[in-house]
């Protein structure tokens, strides 16, 4: 586990060679990251599990993701096994995702193991690097491991490391009424579709083992199933007969309903579901809470069950992404749809289009609001961390002032290294501050963010009213003294990406029944005196005035069709 971009799947990649885990032939870089989406951007979506046999031991590896959007694919990843890699960039040291990774390791109570990566680069600072994990861990420099994934310096070390210092697996993490070498249970971590074998589990086992055509049933939802197939990650599956308490492996469960097979559900054997002994589910996952949202409509009106289809199988893929139908006047039928961050939304939105060729008109992205028992508006407020060499120091906190929101406090992690502690709303993720804090801190600052509560906000609805007609697809929630900035940069937008139509049409933004900006689409008009020449001016005059008669008509009782590559536009702007 580490921040994005520290060297973990190329590491990997070291293991998997030192192990002859895969094929010399076979290989290649970043070889675990097996979507062409991960490789294209060089970054970990989904955690990848492997089965390793080396020197007589057998090693369970997950490689997990490194940016915060994915933070719930480490947190399970966690849960299934006994010890973690803390992964630290020698060139750009401990950062925000490294603090968040470690908290969920001390929370399953695992072994870390540090080790500072990327020693061969010129640019690495080994000796500072050593520091700061020595002073976030309270270790001693000797346990800290120095590697290359690239060049695969030490890496038979940090194995050599691994096996010393991680324990085996160990029985049941929840406990089981009266015990017995019957039960058998075993955590479902991630999942997946095959058309042919149905639902296939990822999953630990704690307790007992599973076998080949075992009847089994799903804790949670009562759902039950036989295991078609069963066996390791190679990484790709390899079958075998039986997985048996303490090994990782997948379980085909031959389940069609993608909905019953949930990620954090215990499976069990269905003969001893109703048996004299007390059958306690393991302890799952908290829900992921969505803190981003958005809508998917399909271009297409015909695309509406493929991209049904395709939303499912997604949240079958991953737990932490959810949706909901909705139906808009002017977009026809889509999705509501819930992630974990805008790069999350940006990953879900580029699967959909590859993997199902839809075309999408995507909406703008939103937080939730509430009310409370007074009929206040309340928002999302989040905790964040950012840490940053301190020479950026006043450039960040001269980004942060743009920001509503307050300080908490400043942490020096070492002489040369700061956290600064933020607390401020959700919505600040959605306008950018990720890029910005990159620019303002010369790529060297990073972050990491937690939803706190909800809090009370000066917020207000913003509606766009086109000929005098309510778009809700345009409306939002915008804060009252930005109101007046967010309409009109809003109704500019509109008066240039809509059509022309017969009449001048108003584009007004409102708030609380007060209109706080206004443009003017102009009419498109007809050239009716083209074909006069010479003559009295009144001839031209009158035709004028028979033409501004008729648009007057065509303005109180026509009705505008606004095209949906207006929508596209608008919700690409915003």
């Amino acid at each position: 586990m580490a921040h994005i971009d520290h060297g973990k799947s190329t590491l990997a990649d070291r293991f998997l060679e030192i192990t002859k885990t895969v094929d010399s032939r076979k290989m290649q870089p970043q070889f675990l990251d097996s979507m062409s989406i991960e490789r294209e951007r060089g970054i970990t979506i989904k955690m990848q599990p492997v089965r390793m046999e080396w020197n007589g031991y057998i090693l369970n590896l997950i490689d997990t993701p490194g940016h915060v959007d994915f933070s719930y694919e480490v947190s399970r990843s966690l849960a299934a096994v006994e010890g973690a890699i803390l992964l630290v960039d020698a060139t750009q040291g401990v950062q925000a995702q490294t603090l968040t990774n470690l908290e969920f390791a001390r929370k399953e109570n695992l072994v870390i193991i540090p080790a500072v990566n990327k020693i061969d680069l010129a640019t690495a600072d080994v000796e500072r690097t050593v520091k700061e994990i020595e002073k976030l861990l309270g270790v001693a420099k000797e346990d800290i491991v120095l590697v290359s994934g690239k060049t695969g310096e030490n890496v038979e070390k940090l194995l050599r490391a691994v096996i010393e210092k991680v324990p085996s697996p160990t029985l049941a993490k929840a406990s089981v009424g009266e015990s017995s070498d019957e039960i058998s249970r075993a955590l479902i971590f991630d999942s997946e579709y095959d058309a042919y074998k149905g639902v296939v589990a990822y999953v630990r086992v704690f307790d007992g083992v599973f076998r080949k055509q075992d009847k089994i049933s799903l804790m949670q939802v009562g759902a039950n199933g036989e295991v078609l197939e069963m066996g390791y990650f190679k990484p790709d599956f390899v079958e075998n007969k039986e997985l048996k308490s303490g090994e990782i492996g997948y379980i085909a469960t031959g389940l069609k309903e993608i909905e019953k097979c949930r990620v954090g559900d215990t499976v069990i054997k269905l003969e001893i579901r109703n048996s004299k002994f007390e059958i306690k589910p393991l302890r799952g996952y908290m829900e992921p809470q969505p803190v981003v949202f958005a809508s998917f409509y399909p271009v297409d009106s015909d695309d509406y069950d493929l991209l049904s289809d395709g939303l499912r199988k997604l949240k079958l893929n991953d737990s932490s992404f959810s949706f909901s139908h909705e139906s808009s006047g002017a977009l026809g039928r889509g999705f509501r749809c819930g992630f974990l961050g805008m790069l999350h939304l940006e990953i879900i939105t580029e699967r959909l289009k590859r993997d199902y060729g839809l075309n999408l008109i995507t909406t703008s992205p939103s937080v939730i609001y509430r009310k409370n028992n007074d009929g206040k508006i309340e928002e999302p407020v989040i905790d964040m961390e950012i840490i940053t060499p301190n020479q950026y120091l006043g450039p960040i906190n001269k980004l942060l002032s743009n920001f509503p929101g307050e300080f908490k406090e400043m942490v020096w992690l070492t002489d040369e290294k700061i956290i600064i502690k933020f607390e401020g709303p959700l919505d600040i993720v959605l306008q950018s501050f990720y890029d910005k804090l990159k620019t303002v801190s010369s790529g060297y600052a990073s972050m990491s963010y937690q939803i706190k509560d909800y809090k009370v906000a000066d917020l207000v609805k913003m509606d766009i009213l086109i000929d005098q007609e309510k778009i809700e697809a345009f409306s939002k929630m915008v804060r009252r003294d930005n109101a007046y900035r967010e309409g009109k940069k809003m109704v500019e937008l509109l008066k240039e990406v809509l059509p022309y139509y017969q009449w001048a049409v108003p584009i007004q933004a409102v708030v609380n029944g007060n209109i706080v900006a206004r443009e003017t689409k102009r009419a498109m008009r007809k050239d009716v005196t083209g074909y006069l020449y010479g003559g009295d001016y009144s001839r031209k005059r009158k035709l004028l005035e028979k033409q501004k008669k008729g648009k007057k008509k065509m303005a109180q009782f026509g009705k505008i069709n606004i095209p949906s590559e207006v929508f596209l536009k608008v919700l690409k702007e915003r």
